[in-house]
């Protein structure tokens, strides 16, 4: 059975064959003379595209359903590759707007620029608890927001600890013998680790005379942050009587993104200006550079110091940082808006001359004041587009897309 169907088969071909082939479209002679753009175009079908929205692609002529321009023909070009060239008319070149800059080697200062918020310098807070049991008898300090100075007094406190610690004192005193002094001596180390004040123990001393309710002198400068104590209140070592912060020097905590990080260092010079106070600005240091980013925002916390001798800055201000990182020499630069950065790639786009243009991936370092540093993909004196580069990757992305699926 299979013999004789191919008798028909083996006849339809050679009918295939007598058949007379096309004819062509245009004779050799003429196509010798076209260039390889100009014979593609040719022998392709037109296709006409928004200028401002490259995803917009019609058989023929009109206008662009998103933003009305007339549609324009797509111009063809033979390179082909990971991003294809792409060849755009001089009219079109004007109506986008694109503009051109040359790559060039500079200095790039390091520079960031970001938020914070002023804060306590923590090794500048006091805690004051009592050494042993007991009562505040009396209380200076009414209320949090006061300010102190070294050796105000703060209140007086009343310890039977205490109390005892000064007899045990007066009767070393009152001994006599070699071992007297080594008697004194611990007497007076009991009451210092009892937290009693050298100015007070030399008045116990000569007066010899107990004292149920001692004073409690602030150890610093700063103002009552924390006030946990009340008069009359039964207090305990584990008890915070109140916290003294030293307002001189302060910390401004800020976050600074992962690609920042690189060049930062303790030790650089950073200025904070507030809102509160307009045009005028402090200068500081990086203090601190914390060990690991967060897990969400992917920043790095960094703890910057600043002297505050006015007391201007306040705590949980708002503040506006710029960290210096000094100048790094013959840095290959771009400006910061020519690069297209699309989460899997960064990328330029080159200008070939002609109307033609094509996007080239980069890898990028150092970003500082609008600049960003090129560490490969470019070299200077290449001619990159600054403004529209994004239609025209758009329009070169769907060139390869096409060429992908067509196998060319």
């Amino acid at each position: 059975m299979s013999r004789y169907l191919l008798i028909p088969i083996f006849l339809l071909s050679l009918a295939g064959c007598s058949a007379e082939p096309d004819k062509p479209s245009e004779s050799l002679a003429d196509a010798s003379d076209d260039s390889v753009p100009e014979h593609a175009k040719k022998h392709m079908d037109p296709k006409y595209v928004c200028p401002m929205h490259p995803q917009i692609i019609k058989d023929e002529p009109g206008s662009c359903p998103i933003c009305g321009m007339d549609l324009v023909p797509k111009m063809i070009d033979p390179n082909t590759g990971k991003h294809p060239a792409v060849s755009v008319k001089g009219e079109i070149i004007q109506s986008m707007g694109l503009r051109t800059e040359a790559v060039s080697k500079d200095t790039l200062w390091r520079f960031i620029r970001t938020v914070g918020r002023v804060d306590y310098n923590e090794t500048k807070l006091i805690h004051l608890h009592p050494r042993a049991a007991g009562w505040m008898e009396s209380l200076v300090i009414r209320s949090e927001g006061e300010q102190v100075r070294k050796g105000d007094k703060l209140g007086a406190f009343y310890s039977p600890e205490i109390l005892s610690a000064q007899v045990d004192f007066f009767v070393a005193l009152e001994q006599s013998g070699s071992s007297r002094s080594n008697r004194v001596e611990n007497a007076r180390n009991r009451l210092r680790i009892l937290g009693i004040d050298e100015a007070i123990i030399r008045q116990l001393e000569e007066s010899r005379e107990t004292r149920n309710a001692l004073p409690v002198f602030a150890p610093g400068d700063g103002i009552v942050t924390m006030l946990g104590a009340r008069e009359g209140m039964y207090l305990k070592p584990d008890m915070e009587m109140m916290t003294i912060a030293d307002l001189s020097s302060v910390w401004v905590m800020v976050d600074v993104y992962e690609h920042q990080i690189g060049w930062l260092r303790e030790g650089l010079t950073a200025e904070i200006s507030v809102p509160a106070w307009p045009g005028k600005s402090w200068e500081g240091k990086v203090d601190y550079i914390y060990p690991e980013l967060d897990l969400k925002s992917r920043t790095l916390r960094v703890r910057l110091e600043f002297p505050n001798p006015d007391m201007n800055l306040k705590p949980n201000m708002f503040a506006e940082v710029k960290i210096y990182g000094g100048p790094q020499h013959d840095a290959l630069l771009i400006p910061a808006e020519a690069l297209i950065r699309t989460g899997e790639r960064d990328t330029v786009v080159t200008s070939l001359g002609d109307g033609r243009f094509q996007p080239v991936d980069v890898v990028v370092g150092a970003r500082s004041n609008g600049k960003v540093e090129i560490l490969s993909g470019l070299n200077e004196g290449d001619e990159i587009v600054t403004s529209g580069q994004f239609l025209i990757d758009s329009e070169s992305s769907l060139q390869a897309s096409f060429q992908r699926m067509t196998g060319e």
